[in-house]
């Protein structure tokens, strides 16, 4: 069934191109690539304290292709970082490569259906810090998240874009294999291929002239376990100080409870010097 669905988003993709106007001086590259850091040193302080160094190197970048018959909209977000307190080895604060492909066909109606494909996995290897021995639970492609979904999508404007369709959910694992697994057997599977329903909502408003504000919500339920849903939600709010300053505050929370039965959070206040690519 996978690579029926895979085909036919394929051909469908090529048809819609076929279909539509020349690809010269239509598309429209959009990006930034930046880092962020926090330093902090002493030198004979007497009220005590440790030395921490930590930064993030992050991209955002679009490429995006606007035609009269179809919108092709892909996104490339790429993070990692490590942190180092006092004489400790460096730690690993962001790890995360997430792609986005949405491609639309403009019918004229109040919704245009889509075919979409995301991708996202580690950059490195991810370990458990609280436990004593800090074992690694996770690498690049281990797990890799995989999902293709076709539906409907209203985006008439950039400030609310939300989209649901049906969706094909694949897991891929090589040594962790508890993000894969299969309860119901005995063997312990390397991969996992999933149905459901996906629904992602994103907004996008300049609260000020130099304040942005962005979000995006990502839900996705199996038909087998309807009642249970991924969430997966991102707020960044960017407050620009000049051409190449940024102060950047972001909010990521997710439930999925093949990870965790617990909600996980994280949360960054971190100042950037970021670069415009195009």
């Amino acid at each position: 069934m996978k690579k029926l669905f895979l085909m036919i988003l394929m051909l469908l993709s090529s048809s819609l191109f076929a279909e539509g106007d020349s690809l010269s001086g239509k598309w429209k590259p959009d990006g930034v690539a930046g880092i962020n850091l926090s330093q902090i040193a002493f030198s004979n302080w007497a009220k005590g304290g440790e030395n921490s160094l930590s930064w993030v190197f992050f991209s955002n970048i679009h490429f995006n292709y606007d035609g009269s018959q179809y919108k092709l909209k892909n996104n490339f977000k790429f993070a990692f970082g490590r942190t180092k307190l006092g004489d400790a080895a460096y730690r690993t604060n962001d790890n995360e490569v997430y792609l986005e492909n949405v491609l639309t066909y403009q019918v004229g109606w109040s919704v245009d259906p889509f075919l979409s494909n995301t991708f996202r996995t580690n950059v490195s290897a991810g370990f458990d810090y609280k436990s004593p021995l800090e074992p690694k639970v996770s690498d690049f492609f281990d797990p890799a998240y995989i999902t293709q979904a076709i539906g409907f999508e209203y985006g008439k404007t950039k400030q609310f874009v939300t989209r649901l369709g049906l969706a094909f959910q694949e897991t891929f694992t090589n040594k962790f294999r508890s993000y894969s697994d299969d309860p119901k057997t005995t063997a312990m599977e390397a991969f996992k291929f999933e149905t459901g329903i996906e629904s992602v909502t994103s907004t996008e408003f300049l609260i000020d002239d130099n304040l942005l504000y962005s979000s995006k919500l990502r839900l996705f339920s199996r038909f087998d376990r309807i009642s249970v849903w991924d969430v997966r939600w991102d707020h960044l709010i960017t407050a620009k100080i000049n051409k190449y300053l940024n102060v950047n505050f972001n909010v990521l929370v997710l439930y999925e409870k093949d990870q965790s039965p617990k909600t996980q959070a994280k949360e960054a206040l971190q100042v950037g010097v970021t670069y415009n690519l195009f």
